[in-house]
């Protein structure tokens, strides 16, 4: 017989309903609260919060809420609050019911405020050492990369700061302020001059064959291990990738209280000071070289390579394949190099010039004060394990990025360059906690076995059960649970 529905919905009294049995076992907020103590917040920001006035929202709700707003890629924090009270799971979350008042949006927006980009940045920092705990970060090698993000700011928004002095007195000073800042971390030269009136803190940047536009730009250490995000930084998206590598690693030592033995980076990272940093360091530099990149390219192309000349070190002269010396004739005290150069008349005469330089001054040659240590650098950069690792690279960071559009990275939820770190912070966060709460569901059944860890696949498993079955340790009925 057929069923007809009842629209009768208008109930006063409703006995029986728990919110917790309309969430799922696995729900993924259900395993974020079974693994996150939310309350450490408390603490972190208590200082921040008078003794007088009116009752604030709890913190811990607050920071579930924003993690609310990324998870679920909501588009704004009014949409979040309008669409929490169709949320049962949500409600759960938040340890609300079903008459609870919801809060208004612009508590969110009053809390990133006083709580300061600090407090999220040790949120994060939390959840890397949970993930230490857990075992799931080795430590000894990392891969850096980067990516642009897209500002919350029109092209239309970007004027001359020249003209901008007579027009904005007031604020000019903060934004000159910001541009000498920029320009100590190799900003590009229309970021000098130009500057956008919506958010001064984002940099007009053009992503490979696109338009340009103003962005930012996020840099992430990513573990090997589980990939888990030990490190995140936002700048400007002016900022050159190369000259991140050295506070990144530093950043990552630190929050996983690891030695870095291995850093592996794309060529923009295989710079001259981060082989020679890698070298005082102790560490493997597994990145293409930035010089050997760029060479046969430009003025560069088709002319013999540096490698072809020949560097003696008893005579301290370079011998060029026309068998001329190049003599030490300048040093440039910036870059801690020496030229090498010949005479203009020698180039002039020699059969190869055409071959060799197209200066009407002669070819010229440049060598490092420290040329031993980058030579050593860059060969251990073409190395079998180094190969090996960078293929590794193009899949885990590309990886890591791709993970993190489903959570709204590629665009910027706010203005000004302290609320996206706190984005940036959030992102990672969530990843990381993502990670976290499926694989510590990953654990052996039975009393008779120990913790197994590295277990990768199906074909692993069998081959462990069957070595241990020989060992008469565990019976043919052991299993394993999989998340």
């Amino acid at each position: 017989m057929m069923g007809f529905q009842n629209n009768d919905q208008d109930k006063i009294f409703i006995s029986g309903f728990r919110l917790d049995d309309r969430v799922r076992k696995d729900h993924i907020l259900r395993k974020i609260s079974q693994k996150i103590d939310f309350d450490f917040i408390y603490d972190e920001v208590k200082e921040t919060y008078g003794t007088n006035g009116n009752v604030s929202v709890p913190p811990p709700v607050i920071l579930k809420l924003m993690l609310l707003l990324i998870i679920y890629n909501v588009r704004s924090e009014r949409e979040l609050m309008l669409t929490l009270p169709e949320r049962l799971d949500w409600l759960w979350f938040l340890g609300y019911d079903l008459e609870d008042d919801i809060p208004t949006h612009s508590v969110l927006s009053k809390a990133r405020s006083r709580w300061g980009v600090e407090t999220f940045q040790r949120f994060f920092e939390r959840i890397v050492e949970q993930c230490l705990e857990g075992g799931l970060i080795e430590g000894g090698t990392v891969f850096i990369d980067a990516s642009l993000i897209e500002a919350d700011a029109s092209n239309n928004s970007v004027v001359d700061r020249e003209r901008m002095k007579g027009i904005f007195s007031k604020g000019y000073g903060e934004l000159e302020k910001r541009l000498e800042e920029a320009a100590e971390k190799k900003t590009t030269q229309v970021n000098r001059k130009y500057i956008s009136r919506t958010d001064p803190d984002a940099s007009v940047t053009r992503h490979r064959v696109g338009t340009s536009k103003l962005r930012y730009k996020t840099h992430r250490v990513v573990d090997r291990r589980s990939e888990v995000i030990t490190a995140t930084k936002v700048t400007s998206g002016s900022v050159d990738d190369g000259e991140m590598l050295e506070e990144m690693v530093e950043r990552a030592k630190e929050n996983t209280e690891r030695e870095v033995e291995t850093v592996v980076a794309d060529s923009r990272y295989g710079s001259t000071r981060n082989y020679l940093y890698c070298h005082d360091k102790g560490i493997r530099a597994h990145m293409p070289s930035l010089e050997g990149t760029q060479r046969g390219t430009g003025r560069q192309k088709g002319i013999f390579e540096k490698e072809e000349f020949c560097y003696d070190a008893d005579r301290d002269v370079y011998l060029c394949p026309g068998g001329q010396e190049l003599r030490r004739r300048n040093y440039h005290k910036g870059r801690g190099q020496y030229e090498y150069k010949a005479s203009s008349k020698t180039c002039a005469g020699c059969a190869l010039s055409e071959q060799c330089t197209r200066s009407k001054y002669g070819r010229s040659v440049k060598r490092h004060i420290r040329q031993d240590a980058l030579d050593r650098m860059r060969a251990m950069a073409g190395s079998r394990e180094a190969k090996r690792d960078l293929r590794t690279r193009q899949h885990l960071s590309e990886r890591s990025f791709a993970w993190s559009t489903r959570y709204g990275y590629k665009r910027a939820r706010w203005r000004r360059l302290w609320r996206m770190e706190i984005q940036d912070y959030l992102v990672a966060a969530v990843q990381n906690i993502t990670i976290l709460a499926n694989h510590l569901d990953r654990k052996p059944v039975g009393s008779n076995i120990q913790r197994v860890q590295g277990v990768k696949s199906r074909f692993s498993h069998w081959i462990y059960v069957i070595v241990a079955g020989l060992c008469k340790k565990v019976s043919s009925e052991t299993v394993f649970a999989y998340g």
